[in-house]
């Protein structure tokens, strides 16, 4: 008898070391993939730096690609969840380091001139063509439009301005991986706002957060909003990217949403 009750022992804790026994023999089509977003970045220093600080406990993304030769490295599964976003917000979800996967390029961002000015590092080419093919096949396995790819500026545009004026968003649109407003409607908005005067704060602000951006919705022009509207220009619009309503930047978002709503 003792013998027998033994060997039920052993017999449950075998079951118990093994985990639960699960039936998989149905599985449910109602569900998508965890990342809903893809935010890119600029690491602000070397690859031999980018790499040790990645690697580490404190930051981390599921991609480094590097400049010349343009290496991509993926340093966390992309089931698992990253550090790189911080606090950010898109499109109303929060925190998005749980729904996104993020890729960092090594790219030293600016210097500042002894007159203050922001001197940018450029993109190489072979960096952003290593980008667009693994952009590519993110967005083919996880499903994602277009939208999905957004910049670390574009998220938290109070604290960060990368991946930079230099980044080409306009290549990335080229490729079909990121809209664009259409040139010819843009010119056509443009002239229409430089006649008729400008929109009101709050119709940009609330175009903006039309966009996926967090923005204050007071009808105010104070730094948060213009923050905002810089890291839009930043996007679409690089050559100034200050901050102050224009007609054409009232243009861009117009189009943008028509487009949208087709």
């Amino acid at each position: 008898m003792k013998a027998i009750t033994t060997t039920l022992m052993l017999l449950l804790l075998v079951g118990c070391a093994s985990g639960p026994r699960i039936d998989t023999s149905y599985g449910s089509i109602g569900h998508d993939s965890r990342a809903q977003f893809i935010v890119l970045h600029y690491t602000s220093t070397d690859l031999p730096r980018s790499l040790e600080l990645l690697s580490g406990r404190e930051v981390s993304s599921h991609y480094l690609i590097g400049e010349s030769p343009a290496t991509i490295y993926r340093l966390v599964d992309e089931n698992r969840r990253a550090w790189h976003a911080g606090e950010s917000e898109w499109n109303g979800r929060t925190w998005l380091n749980a729904t996104s996967i993020g890729i960092e390029l090594v790219n030293r961002g600016y210097v500042e001139s002894a007159d203050g000015r922001r001197l940018w590092y450029p993109y190489s080419d072979a960096q952003i063509d290593a980008l667009v093919v693994l952009l590519k096949d993110i967005m083919a396995r996880h499903d994602l439009k277009p939208g999905a790819i957004v910049g670390h500026s574009d998220i938290a545009p109070q604290r960060k301005v990368d991946p930079g004026p230099l980044f080409p968003w306009k290549r990335l649109a080229d490729e079909g991986l990121v809209p664009w407003p259409e040139a010819g409607a843009v010119s056509v908005a443009q002239m229409r706002y430089a006649s008729e005067g400008l929109p009101a704060i709050a119709w940009f602000q609330a175009a903006l957060a039309a966009q996926g951006y967090r923005v204050p919705r007071h009808g105010h022009l104070d730094d948060e909003t213009r923050n905002v509207i810089a890291a839009f220009q930043m996007r679409y619009r690089p050559a100034r990217f200050d901050g102050e309503p224009d007609a054409e930047t009232a243009a861009m978002l117009q189009v943008l949403a028509n487009q949208a709503q087709r």
